[in-house]
C-alpha cells in the first residue's frame, strides 16, 4: 500500500476515534447537565396550628424516587413528609404541618422541598433542596366578640346577629349545615359585621347557631349565638290533581316528555325534580346581593289580596282518589283579581326575571344583606335584571304560569336562599324588635324605618289563610 494511502487511513481512524470521544463526552456532559426534579406548587404563606397542603413535583427525565419536605426554624429542620420508591414522573405529596407537635413558634420559618430522580448521571449530585419557601407561623386564632343578636327565633323565621372579628380572613354565621354570609356594617373603625340568619321550616332546635372565623393560617374560632328557639306549627292541605290540569301543565313544563309516558309520571318529575331545581336556583340567586340594606321599614302585602295558601304548608297530592306525592309549599299564595298588579314589597334591585321551572315567570328582588323577595306565576313582567325598584312599584301582573291551577301570586321572602315566613317581614313591630333592636344594642346605625322603640303597639295581623282548595 502506498505511503500516502496509509496516512489517509490513519487520519480517518483518528477522526473516528476523536468523534467517538467527543460524542461520548458530549453525551455524558448532557446527562450530567439534565435538570433534576422541579417543584410545581407553592405552599401556603402561613402555617397555623395544623395546616394541610400538597407538594407537586415533576421529574424532567425519568421518575421521582425520593421526596422529603422539611420545616426549618431557628436553625433546626424537621421532616414533615417523606416518600421513597418509584413514585412516577409527576407526584403529589400530601403534607400536614402540626405546629405544636413540631415545637414551632410564631414568627418566620422556611418550608424546604428535597427530591431526587432515577435519571443516571456520571457524577452523583449532592442532595440539596430543590425549593425553599418563606412562611410565617401564626398560632393565634381569630377573636370573636358578639355584640348583639335576635333573642327569639322560630322555625321558618329569621333574625340578625352583630359581631366583631379580629385577625380573620373569612367569617360567616352557621345554623347547622346552613351558612350565611356576613357584611361589614357601620363605621369602619368599629370593625363590626352583621348577618341575617334564617331557620328552615323543619329546623331542629338542638342544632347550634354559631359565628365562625378562619384566618389565613387556617386557625379557626367559633362562638355560639344565644337564642331561644320557639316552636311553630305549620298547616297541612290536600291538593286534588285532575286530568285536565295534567293535560294542560305537563306538556307546558315538560315538553321533552315522551307522549307515551303517563301524565301522572310526568307530573311527578315536575313536582319533584323541577321543584328541586328551582330550590337550587334560589340558592344561587341569593349570591347576588348588596352588601348593605336597601329596604326601608316593613314589607308590603299587595292591596286587596287574600292569603289562601300558607307558608310551609305540607301538601298531599291526590289523583283519582290515590295519594301520589307530598311536598312543602314555600311562601304565600295571594289571590286577587285576574292579572292584578304585583308591587315590589320594598326597595331593592331586580336580580332575576325569567321563567323558573314550577314557578313559571318569576321576578326576584334583592333588598341587601341576603334578603330577597320572589314573585311567581306571573303572566307578564315590567322589569329587567339590574332595575332599581321602589316600595310599591309595579313589577309584573299575576298569572297562572308554572305549576299553578288558577291566576294568583306566589310570594316568598328569602334569606340567603332559605324561605322564611313573609308574615314577619310584613310586621312593623317584628322588624323593629328582631332587626332594629339588635342593631341598637350593638351601637350600630339602624335601618331607616326599622328603628327600635321602647314601646310599640301591636301590628295589625296579616290575613289568615282561608281553607280553600286549589
Amino acid at each position: 500500500m502506498p505511503q500516502r494511502s496509509r496516512a489517509k487511513a490513519w487520519v480517518l481512524v483518528f477522526l473516528i476515534l476523536f468523534l467517538a470521544v467527543v460524542a461520548s463526552v458530549s453525551y455524558l456532559g448532557w446527562r450530567q447537565t439534565v435538570p433534576g426534579v422541579q417543584s410545581l406548587s407553592t405552599p401556603p404563606r402561613f402555617l397555623g396550628q395544623k395546616t394541610p397542603f400538597t407538594v407537586v413535583l415533576e421529574a424532567r427525565r425519568g421518575n421521582v424516587t425520593q421526596v422529603e419536605v422539611r420545616v426549618a426554624q431557628s436553625g433546626k429542620a424537621t421532616t414533615v413528609a417523606k416518600q421513597e420508591g418509584a413514585l412516577g414522573r409527576r407526584v403529589e405529596i400530601p403534607v400536614v404541618v402540626d405546629s405544636a407537635a413540631l415545637g414551632l413558634r410564631e414568627g418566620s420559618a422556611t418550608i424546604e422541598v428535597w427530591a431526587r430522580d432515577d435519571f443516571w448521571r456520571p457524577l452523583r449530585r449532592a442532595d440539596r433542596a430543590i425549593a425553599g419557601h418563606s412562611v410565617t407561623v401564626d398560632l393565634t386564632p381569630p377573636k370573636i366578640e358578639l355584640l348583639a343578636a335576635t333573642r327569639y327565633l322560630s322555625p321558618g323565621g329569621s333574625g340578625l346577629v352583630a359581631f366583631r372579628v379580629t385577625g380573620a380572613a373569612r367569617t360567616d354565621v352557621s345554623a347547622g349545615p346552613l351558612v350565611f354570609p356576613s357584611f361589614a356594617f357601620g363605621p369602619e373603625d368599629r370593625g363590626a359585621r352583621v348577618a341575617l340568619i334564617a331557620l328552615p321550616w323543619d329546623f331542629d332546635p338542638a342544632v347550634s347557631l354559631a359565628i365562625r372565623a378562619t384566618d389565613e393560617a387556617g386557625n379557626a374560632a367559633s362562638r355560639g349565638i344565644p337564642a331561644e328557639i320557639r316552636p311553630r306549627k305549620f298547616p297541612r292541605d290536600t291538593i286534588e290533581i285532575k286530568d285536565a290540569f295534567l293535560q294542560a301543565k305537563v306538556p307546558e313544563l315538560l315538553p321533552q316528555r315522551p307522549t307515551t309516558q303517563p301524565l301522572v309520571e310526568g307530573f311527578l318529575v315536575i313536582n319533584r325534580d323541577l321543584r328541586r331545581q328551582a330550590e337550587d336556583a334560589k340558592r344561587r340567586i341569593s349570591g347576588t346581593t348588596a352588601d348593605k340594606p336597601l329596604w326601608q321599614g316593613p314589607f308590603v302585602q299587595p292591596r286587596n289580596t287574600k292569603v289562601f295558601a300558607n307558608f310551609a304548608e305540607l301538601r298531599t297530592y291526590v289523583h283519582a282518589g290515590r295519594e301520589i306525592d307530598r311536598q312543602v309549599h314555600y311562601g304565600y299564595d295571594l289571590a286577587s283579581t285576574r292579572q292584578s298588579p304585583v308591587p315590589s314589597a320594598n326597595k331593592g334591585v331586580v336580580v332575576f326575571a325569567e321563567p323558573l321551572t314550577i314557578y313559571g315567570n318569576t321576578v326576584v328582588v334583592d333588598h341587601g344583606l341576603g334578603l330577597q323577595t320572589l314573585y311567581a306565576h306571573l303572566s307578564s313582567t315590567t322589569v329587567k335584571v339590574g332595575d332599581a325598584v321602589e316600595k310599591g312599584q309595579e313589577l309584573a301582573r299575576t298569572g297562572s304560569t308554572g305549576l299553578a291551577i288558577g291566576d294568583h301570586l306566589h310570594y316568598e321572602v328569602l334569606v340567603n336562599g332559605v324561605s322564611v315566613t313573609p308574615l314577619e317581614w310584613w310586621d312593623t313591630k317584628w322588624i323593629r324588635d328582631h332587626i332594629g333592636k339588635p342593631l341598637k344594642e350593638a351601637g350600630l346605625p339602624e335601618i331607616s324605618g326599622a328603628e327600635a322603640r321602647a314601646e310599640e303597639p301591636a301590628a295589625r295581623p296579616a290575613p289568615r289563610p282561608a281553607r280553600r282548595r286549589r
